[in-house]
């Protein structure tokens, strides 16, 4: 069964989910982050089939999150490397990442200790800030009646 596309979509997440949304593309995207470039290392890694990595790379590449560069050692050997647009990812993994430590934490294992490289010290969780840098939750936003699809109203 085919995978239900969002490219016309006024929804932006959905539109994001199109191009990075399922969690063998998000994996590589993470592995890239850890250093990861070569399709071998990939696949070692994660332990991933070729063929679903084959799909994976060429849909990141094609979706500019990836970069294919032929490195020419040996012949043709390749290296896969995040794009600006990859790298922009790195809020959403560190989030996506602190929400499974929280809500899904390994048994009898510690969430990874990420630490600002400049100071050593934690990173502070990832959160929504008002214009102030005060915390925002869900219940502290809305979206303007006008920035909302047509048919669509608040709810009070």
């Amino acid at each position: 069964m085919a995978r239900k596309r969002f490219d016309d979509s006024s929804c932006s997440v959905a539109r994001a989910l199109n191009e990075v949304g399922d969690w063998w593309s998000l994996l590589i995207v993470l592995h890239a982050m850890y250093g990861t470039r070569r399709f071998v290392d990939f696949q070692q890694e994660l332990g991933i089939a070729k063929n679903i990595l084959c799909d994976r790379l060429a849909r990141l590449v094609d979706n500019q999150v990836l970069r294919k560069v032929d490195v020419g050692e040996h012949g043709s050997r390749y290296e896969y490397r995040l794009t600006e647009k990859g790298r922009d990812l790195f809020p959403v993994v560190i989030a996506l990442r602190q929400w499974g430590d929280k809500w899904n934490p390994a048994p009898d294992q510690t969430p990874l200790d990420l630490r600002d490289r400049a100071t050593g010290r934690p990173i502070h969780p990832v959160e929504v800030q008002s214009a102030d840098g005060n915390p925002l939750t869900i219940r502290d936003v809305f979206v303007p009646d006008e920035s909302l699809p047509e048919g669509k109203k608040n709810s009070a």
